[in-house]
C-alpha cells in the first residue's frame, strides 16, 4: 500500500499514484512598528495540501472502481484519514478535487490511459456524530 485514504487503498495495482507533492504552511501576523520591520507573531497552522497523481489503465489492470470511490467519497464532503504506506499517520483531510485527463480512447470513451490527480487539504477532525456517521456510511 502506498497511502490509505479513508477507505480508498492506494496501491500499485490497479490504483496508483507516482508522484506526490505536499505543501505545508504556517500562518503569521504581522503587527505594524514604526520605522522598523514588523514583527511577525505565529497564530498557528496554516494549509496542509497534498497532490497525489498517478495514472490509470483501465484495460489492462482496473482502476475503474476506485477511481468511481473516490469520486463518490469526495461528493460525500467528510473528512477522511490520510495515511502514508509506512504507517506515518498525516490525519484528517478532505477531498477538494479529482482531476482526470484521458488518453487513447476506446470504442466506449474510456480512457485506455488516464491521468488523476487528487488535491487533499487537511481538516480538522470530525465531531463524534459525524464519525459515527461517516462509519455507518463506509457499510
Amino acid at each position: 500500500m502506498l497511502y490509505q485514504l479513508g477507505v480508498l487503498s492506494i496501491k500499485v495495482h490497479p490504483f496508483n499514484v507516482d508522484r506526490v507533492q505536499r505543501d505545508a504552511a504556517t500562518n503569521y501576523v504581522p503587527k505594524p512598528v514604526l520605522g522598523a520591520e514588523p514583527p511577525m507573531e505565529y497564530v498557528g497552522e496554516g494549509a496542509n495540501t497534498w497532490r497525489l497523481s498517478g495514472q490509470l489503465f483501465p484495460k489492462v489492470i482496473g482502476g475503474m472502481t476506485e477511481l468511481a470511490l473516490l469520486h463518490a467519497m469526495r461528493e460525500f464532503g467528510r473528512p477522511q484519514f490520510l495515511l502514508r504506506g509506512d504507517g506515518v499517520p498525516f490525519g484528517w483531510v478532505v477531498i477538494e478535487r479529482v482531476s482526470e485527463r484521458s488518453q487513447h480512447l476506446a470504442a466506449n470513451g474510456v480512457g485506455q490511459q488516464i491521468a488523476v490527480d487528487i488535491e487533499i487539504r487537511r481538516a480538522g477532525k470530525p465531531s463524534k456524530l459525524s464519525l459515527f456517521t461517516l462509519l455507518i456510511g463506509l457499510f
